[in-house]
């Protein structure tokens, strides 16, 4: 697997520190709103290079934050108001309340659009000492320094080549810029919180050896990636929109504080656009999933149209080829159900298909390429119905190239299908080790479902499973 990686700038073998498995943080939500379908393309991100390291057989182990502190609305100012506060105001909810309520929309989104769930989602509010942790050693090795109110700021001119993530030099960061707070208390008009002073009005806010106030958006990721990761990992995504200023900072956070390079790729998605303009809150363009199922579209099919645009280039959605996207999916699964059942060995032509597109995969996630040879092996008469349902689906141990795609292909094919007596109990199990989380039982039981040759996936109503 061959990853473009930001940092360098070229593309990267995936050649994990631990050989075989392959750690993977992923920048998630900021729970005070809907995640639009912009957000959830970041995060379908994720999800491919894990499905397609699983493809290749590595085994991944994944983590995504949930912001749930809130994000300053204007960093200038301690008495500013965080967008989590001003949505308790619209909603009549604690803060807690809202986070709670955003994040288990999110996870049903993630869900609808084939995303399967990470192993593990610290949220911000339950890792507050790890950054006051992390925040003192950046204090205590020179890289941070305490105002007189309280707040901390890290010293960019302490960490030698800040910028080489996004390309923003010291030189060319000035006071004023729109990446960059206020504060005539800094010492570089670059540097950035660690620890903000809170003002008399903010609700969040938490003890710390400064005085109370609450972390700066970017300590949580470097703070959390570290902890359930270790402070080397391999491969870190998020939107194009996160190099600057979040991920520059998380690098100079994560190295300055344990020196060396901690993240081995950095792999970052492209926008989705509408009408030429970015699909984000801030332009009230938005499109939320149920969007999708108010037009009678497969939330899944939304796969199939973010398939064909590399994943780091940018992307026009229409209504149109959203429409020719389901009408696809939904043409491929009815001819899975005329070639089922799977073949038991596959000819030298299925396996030249295999290869072209395990080769595609491999090469920075081409699935534009991926898409166009789905499409020729569909027409091809060469290939026999059973051997084309055998490399999409997989059987037994052998994954299919829907493990990648998670278009559900099988649908059609297997409708009817219930779960064995054994598989409920199994799932019931889970859900319970997960309500007193007790992830290591979740994740035991979930791969006993998985040797039964059953996807498991995480729904607002519990544990789901399909065949594999």
């Amino acid at each position: 697997m061959r990853l473009y990686d930001s940092l360098s700038r070229t593309l990267q073998e995936v050649d994990p520190v631990e050989p075989g498995h392959v750690k993977m943080y992923a920048c998630g939500p900021t729970v005070y709103r809907y995640a639009h379908i912009g957000n959830l393309r970041s995060f379908m991100l994720y999800d491919l290079i894990r499905r397609a390291l699983e493809l290749e057989g590595f085994r991944v182990t994944e983590v995504m934050n949930i912001t749930d502190v809130g994000h300053m609305t204007d960093e200038s100012s301690a008495e500013a108001v965080d967008k989590m506060q001003l949505a308790t105001a619209d909603e009549g909810l604690t803060p807690e309340q809202i986070a709670q309520k955003y994040t288990d929309a999110v996870f049903a989104d993630a869900t609808a659009l084939g995303i399967r769930p990470a192993d593990r989602y610290p949220k911000a509010t339950e890792h507050i000492q790890e950054m006051i942790d992390l925040t003192q050693t950046l204090v205590d090795k020179g890289h941070a320094y305490v105002v007189d109110n309280g707040s901390v700021y890290y010293d960019v001119t302490s960490f030698e080549g800040y910028g080489k993530l996004s390309g923003n030099t010291l030189d060319n960061l000035r006071e004023g810029h729109r990446d960059l707070e206020t504060d005539p208390r800094k010492r570089h008009p670059a540097d950035f919180a660690l620890w903000k002073a809170a003002g008399p009005g903010r609700l969040m806010r938490w003890p710390s050896p400064w005085g109370e106030g609450f972390p700066g958006w970017h300590i949580e990721c470097s703070a959390m990636s570290m902890k359930y990761l270790g402070d080397r990992f391999d491969i870190h995504t998020g939107g194009t929109d996160l190099r600057f200023p979040h991920h520059e900072d998380e690098i100079a956070q994560s190295e300055g504080a344990v020196g060396h390079q901690v993240v081995s790729i950095w792999v970052h998605a492209g926008h989705l656009r509408r009408s030429g303009q970015k699909i984000a809150k801030s332009t009230g363009n938005v499109i939320l999933v149920r969007d999708l199922r108010d037009r009678g579209f497969d939330p899944l099919s939304f796969r199939w149209l973010c398939f064909q645009t590399q994943y780091r280039s940018e992307m026009d959605f229409t209504w149109d080829a959203m429409a020719a996207a389901d009408a696809r999916v939904k043409q491929l699964r009815k001819h899975m159900a005329e070639w089922a059942p799977a073949a038991t060995q596959l000819g030298d032509a299925a396996k030249a298909y295999d290869a072209r597109v395990r080769e595609a995969l491999a090469n920075d996630l081409h699935m534009p390429g991926v898409v166009a040879i789905v499409n020729e092996l569909d027409r091809d008469p060469a290939v026999p119905p059973a051997e084309k349902y055998r490399l999409l689906a997989g059987t037994g141990e052998a994954l299919g190239w829907d493990h990648v795609l998670g278009l559900d292909l099988e649908r059609d094919a297997t409708s009817g299908w219930e779960p064995s007596t054994d598989a409920r109990a199994l799932m019931a199990a889970r859900d319970e080790a997960r309500a007193v989380k007790d992830y290591a039982r979740s994740d035991e039981i979930r791969d006993q479902l998985a040797a039964m040759g059953l996807e498991v996936m995480d729904t607002p109503t519990g544990t789901s499973v399909r065949p594999r």
